[in-house]
């Protein structure tokens, strides 16, 4: 019996972009589009009503919710659905806003359709993803400490290093022959370690200082 197919709602407020890439992903096997939302506050809606396993989220929605604020609140209304930022915006402060708003990951509308389809196999999987056309650097600050993750141990710093690079929690499991379960271990202790609330602070806190970067 072949798997479900992944059930995706997409919101963008222009209906050509918006209608075009549900054609686009509706013809890719193993990816049902179930709804299409128009701005922000149709998108937190339908998340609730149509229990997606991916949203695909533009970022400028105008009128009512924008982007991140409605991220934000899909985190909070439907914490399982996750989020994957669809964009123009490629810069820094932007890429941050979203990834601590709660978006598991961020590609551009100029992306091929295969690193989209890609993309949205890796957030529903759990994983934290950035497209190749993202030019997100590490930010660095002066007040930043030499070397954040001194208190890791070498598995761990391992394990965030393959949590950075995009790999969900099974995967690094496989590539690190070991069960899943010591893998969530590592991950609890890496989170407790370096202060994160969870997987995308950790990726964003690890991306930001050169770990995982492809």
């Amino acid at each position: 019996m072949s798997e479900p197919a992944l059930r995706v709602v997409l919101a963008d407020d222009h209906p050509v972009i918006r209608d075009g890439l549900a054609a686009l992903l509706g013809a890719t096997e193993g990816i049902d589009v179930v709804a299409t939302a128009a701005g922000g506050d149709e998108a937190v809606r339908l998340a609730v009503t149509e229990r997606p396993d991916v949203l695909v989220m533009d970022l400028h929605m105008p009128g009512g919710l924008d982007g991140l604020e409605a991220t934000r609140k899909v985190r909070t209304t439907s914490p399982d659905v996750g989020i994957l930022v669809l964009t123009m915006l490629d810069d820094d402060e932007t890429v941050r806003a979203a990834l601590e708003a709660g978006a598991a990951g961020y590609v551009l509308k100029g992306d091929s359709r295969q690193q989209i389809v890609r993309a949205i196999y890796a957030v529903a999987a759990g994983a934290t993803i950035l497209g190749s056309g993202v030019t997100h650097q590490p930010l660095a600050g002066p007040d930043r400490a030499p070397d954040p993750f001194a208190d890791l141990t070498a598995r761990e710093r391992q394990v965030l290093e393959l949590l950075a690079s995009g790999s969900s929690t099974v995967a690094i499991g496989a590539r690190l022959g070991v069960a899943t379960k010591t893998v969530t271990n590592n991950l609890s202790a890496i989170f407790a370690k370096l202060g994160v609330t969870g997987r995308t602070e950790a990726a964003l806190l690890a991306r930001d200082h050169g770990l995982g970067r492809r």
